[in-house]
């Protein structure tokens, strides 16, 4: 008997989009902390909120810093609008 027999084709493709969920979503927690740790504007306290709120509500966490943080300067230009 075959083992994947028993392992349908949509059940594979659900968990290749879970695995690959769980992968972007570690990855973008990175890229906020990351961000968060090299922002210059940012005080070691907001730098440590960030961080705790990040850790402890992930999701909505993430959602509001990178709603809120403000714009880069790009290589000392000024910034137009």
């Amino acid at each position: 008997m075959f083992v994947a027999s028993s392992y349908p084709f949509l059940d594979i493709m659900w968990t290749m989009f879970i695995f690959f969920a769980w992968v972007i979503w570690i990855w973008l927690l990175i890229l906020v902390l990351s961000d968060n740790f090299r922002r210059r504007d940012h005080s070691g306290w907001a730098k440590a909120g960030w961080t705790l709120l990040v850790i402890f509500l992930p999701l909505i966490g993430v959602l509001i810093y990178m709603i809120t943080r403000p714009p880069e300067d790009v290589m000392g230009a000024p910034m137009t609008t």
